[in-house]
């Protein structure tokens, strides 16, 4: 089964609140994550806040076209309590 984010929302800093297609909702933190010459721009946080959610590629994406896997966010996320 190929995992997509579903839902995600900016929470603070480099942090952001990710749903998943197995219905799993992470807090994941890319603070340590933003290396490379198409992450540099992201560590200024008003950019990181333009973090979108791509339908064709099923994941998060910013404006300059960088973006992360899936599987990669999902491993690295933490997950969250869900309350009925």
């Amino acid at each position: 089964m190929f995992l997509h984010v579903e839902a995600g929302q900016y929470l603070k800093d480099y942090k952001l609140r990710l749903t998943f297609s197995n219905q799993v909702t992470e807090d994941v933190d890319l603070s340590e994550e933003l290396h490379g010459e198409i992450f540099e721009p992201l560590k200024d946080v008003q950019i990181f806040k333009q973090v979108f959610l791509n339908s064709e590629t099923n994941t998060i994406e910013w404006p300059n076209g960088a973006d992360f896997a899936p599987e990669f966010l999902y491993d690295l996320g933490k997950p969250i309590a869900q309350i009925a």
